[in-house]
Order: C-alpha cells, then structure tokens, then sequence
C-alpha cells in the first residue's frame, strides 16, 4: 500500500524509469481500481499520503515538502512535473506525428522515397516501387535547457500553485526554443507555392490547401502577425475555436500561431504524417541538490531533434517579396 513505501534518493536512480515508474511498481495503480483513490497515480497518492496540497484555497507552500527527509524526496518529481506540464502545453503535441526516443545523440531513422506515381498495374508488369532506407543524414540532437537559480530561502514561503506556474512557465518557454528546431525542419526542402501579388490574401491560403493532393492540410503554422492577418480575412468571420482555442479556418485546418514560423512564409502540414519528435531523455533535472534544499543553482534540460517523415504531408506558402 501507499501508505507503507518508502522514500528515498535511489528511486530517482533507477535505470530506464522515471520517479513515479519506479513508485509504480511499487505501488501499482491497478491495485486501487473501484476506490476513492483510483484516479491518483503513485506519486499522487504520496501527496496524499502526507498531506500535502498543491492546488486550492488551503494550498501549502514549498517548506511543506521539506517537513520531513520522506517529503523531501517527493519535491523533485513535483518540479518536473510542473515544467513538463508547461513544456506539454505548447504546440509540440499538435504538430507532431510521432515521437522516438533514441538511445544516442545522433539519429539515423529512415527515409521515404514514394515519389513513382500510383497507377494501375497490368498483369505481369512490375509495381510502381516505395522505398524505405536507412536515413542519409543523422540528426544530431541538440540540448536545450535552463539554469534556475533560487534559494531555499526565497521560495520555501511561496504557495505551491503559484509556485508551479512559475514552473509551468519555464517550460513553456523552453518548449518555445525547441519549436524553433522543429518549424526549421519542416521548411527545410519543403515544396512551395507563391502568393499572387505581395498581400497575402484567403486565396493564397486556398492555394496552398490545393497544393496537398494525397495528405491532408490539417494544420497552418504562421507568425504572429500573419495569424493575425489570416483571422481578420472576411472568410474567417464566422469561423470558431477548438477545444485548445485555436481558431479553425473554413478549409478545416487548424490555425496555429507560433513566433518561429519565418515572417514571409506560411507552413501548411498535415499532422499525422509531418513530423517526427526525437529525443534521447525526459526532462532532466538535478534531483539531489533540490532534496537537499541546494535550490541555488538548479538545471533543467532536455535533448532532442526533429525529423520530416513524409515529405509531401508538408508545403509552404511563400509571401511573394516586394519589387
């Protein structure tokens, strides 16, 4: 039971396996179903288990989790988890079609070449031919990451909801340095179409939607100010959001507005196909300086690349450049 594990560093330690994969075991979720307690994970229910509150109006702050060396260990996995929740909420989910974790920092992968048009074949001629290769060119996975400097002092008084959207934000913002890799690797080599005049108009956007012949346009990808021009177009007036508040244009794509896409280029993909999400570790962070309560200096950090899978689920609308 929850009630009876016990805490320590090595959890954390454990090759292949998160914090709470390890309390899972011991702890196994499974064992709680038809309970009160069947919607907590094992992490979850440590919380619960030394009352410790992290949301609401009788939330705790932060000297709750170093009431006791037990407590203490529990306070890394809340860290994390608060960053990744800021780092999951930004559009790396959406426009992402798989995601692999690889076991060094360089990733081969494969590479589609189904460029021989589909045709119907008479009996005894060969099939028009897909290839599948191993990759040409490794991804080379870079690290992104961020020093967090704040002493025990200065936030053990803090409440634990305002101090985990402090958090969240820091993930968001790391995930926005990462969107940069994955927008650079979904123009580069796309195939493009050009606006008519210099103004980017609903019929360029049109244009675009018609350039996908066997994929989908689930998804278009702009700068702020593009998104912003797209929006205001007579077409979108009565257009409405999705469940993340995105708005949804009348081709059926969803309208994602993102600072990394390039000012004079407007990506259309189609997200089940697009790209590839590669990563050789979770978040990182430094576990035993936050139980010891060393919060001084603290890192966090991830590795990963971006990889195109199927070329033509991705196009590019270019603004045509003034004369």
């Amino acid at each position: 039971m929850y009630n009876d594990i016990k805490l320590e560093k090595g959890l954390y330690n454990l090759s292949g396996r998160s914090f709470t994969a390890a309390l899972e075991e011991l702890d196994p979720s499974s064992a709680y179903a038809g309970t009160p307690l069947e919607k907590l994970d094992a992490f979850e229910r440590q919380l619960k288990r030394f009352n410790i509150r992290i949301s609401g109006q009788d939330c705790d702050c932060v000297e709750k989790f170093f009431s006791s060396t037990e407590t203490a260990v529990l306070f890394p996995e809340f860290v994390t988890r608060s960053i990744r929740k800021g780092f999951d909420e930004t559009i790396l989910g959406t426009i992402c079609a798989a995601k692999t974790v690889a076991n060094s920092s360089q990733y081969l992968g494969c590479d589609l070449d189904d460029s021989e048009t589909y045709t119907t074949a008479s009996e005894g001629t060969t099939l028009p031919e897909a290839t599948v290769t191993e990759g040409a060119n490794a991804v080379t996975l870079a690290k992104y990451g961020r020093l967090i400097s704040a002493s025990y002092e200065a936030v053990r008084q803090q409440r634990l909801d305002v101090f985990g959207v402090m958090l969240r934000s820091i993930g968001v913002r790391l995930a926005a340095s990462v969107v940069n890799a994955a927008v650079t690797a979904l123009v580069t080599g796309a195939d493009e179409v050009e606006t008519a005049t210099t103004t980017l108009a609903y019929a360029d956007i049109a244009n675009l939607y018609g350039s996908f012949s066997a994929f989908d346009m689930t998804t278009v990808i702009a700068s702020p100010e593009n998104a912003a021009l797209i929006a205001a177009m007579e077409q979108l007036k009565d257009c409405s959001a999705d469940a993340q508040g995105r708005l949804i244009i009348p081709l059926g794509a969803e309208l994602i507005k993102c600072s990394a896409a390039p000012e004079k280029k407007i990506i259309g993909i189609d997200r089940d196909f697009a790209l590839e999400f590669i990563t050789s570790t979770d978040l990182v962070m430094e576990t035993d300086k936050l139980i010891d309560r060393q919060l001084d200096q603290i890192t966090v950090s991830i590795n990963c690349g971006f990889k195109k899978i199927t070329p033509d689920a991705v196009k590019v609308l270019k603004i045509k450049s003034g004369s």
